[in-house]
């Protein structure tokens, strides 16, 4: 596997500088969303020329990082009609920005059904899956005219909340240009954690050709919620994962998440030994 980490999760540094951080930490690759890990500019649309684009393409290339995801995580289920103009424009700007920096995919979530982005049951409803596969038709569409894969994130409080929600959507878009940022702890929550080792199974069934990115981190349990740890600190089962993975994604891109500067290698460690061991 490639193994990486979200750029937003190391030593706040200069642009110049973050990538050779990167490496200098033993990874492969990033996740990079610009408006948390930039801090020498707002990345607004207007920032994201070729030539930014160029430069920093330029940086990886020097560093042997990938930029695994370009992240733009913003909720295409938004009912505000106006705010939703300005989420796609931003979406298209982001799809533009990686047809020249050369990315795996653009990544994101799927959305809430308000402006609070937020929980709530109607996120469940089939009245929200439609809505969010009719917002997100065009922005594929405009992936695919760029060549750049897109790809999305279930995660259990969104609209897109299990893997059978994720394979409707790939099915109803059907575009080689949809693919799936897996993240096994966000499609679990205190009811079904018991069941995770389906889960992890039914992913590599449903949606194995359809896997571009895996997220790597675990989980504990506080009341009724399940709070993300780094990976290895929880109850998660990176065992079958990490074999499956070898199976079916030999050198798959993996995106450490919920590190922080002081753990990010040992969490490295940890994944790299079990990963040779299973």
């Amino acid at each position: 596997m490639r193994i990486g980490i979200r750029a937003h999760d190391m030593e706040k540094a200069p642009l110049n500088e973050l990538f050779r951080n990167i490496h200098n930490k033993g990874f492969s690759c990033t996740q990079l969303a610009l408006g948390k890990a930039v801090h020498e500019f707002k990345a607004t649309n207007a920032v994201m020329t070729p030539g930014l684009a160029m430069y920093i393409k330029e940086l990886c290339i020097e560093n042997k990082v990938d930029i695994a995801v370009l992240g733009c995580y913003l909720n295409l289920c938004n009912p505000d009609e106006e705010q939703l103009k300005t989420i796609v424009e931003k979406y298209k700007a982001h799809i533009r920005f990686a047809s020249v920096l050369g990315v795996g995919v653009v990544g994101t979530e799927t959305g809430a059904v308000n402006t609070a982005y937020k929980y709530e049951p109607a996120n469940h409803s089939e009245e929200a899956l439609e809505i969010f596969i009719k917002n997100l038709r065009p922005i594929v569409e405009y992936a695919e005219k760029m060549g750049v894969i897109f790809a999305i994130e279930p995660v259990w409080k969104h609209v897109v909340y299990n893997l059978e929600r994720a394979r409707k959507v790939l099915d109803a878009i059907n575009s080689p240009n949809l693919q799936i940022i897996f993240d096994p702890v966000n499609v679990l929550h205190v009811g079904n954690i018991d069941k995770q080792d389906d889960i992890i199974r039914q992913a590599f069934d449903l949606l194995r050709d359809d896997i571009a990115v895996i997220h790597a981190k675990d989980y504990r349990v506080e009341g009724d919620e399940l709070v993300s740890i780094p990976a290895g600190q929880g109850g998660f089962n990176y065992p079958l994962l990490l074999s499956l993975m070898k199976e079916h994604k030999p050198y798959v891109h993996v995106s450490l998440e919920n590190t922080s500067p002081d753990n990010a290698i040992a969490t490295r460690e940890y994944l790299e030994k079990l990963y040779a061991e299973v």
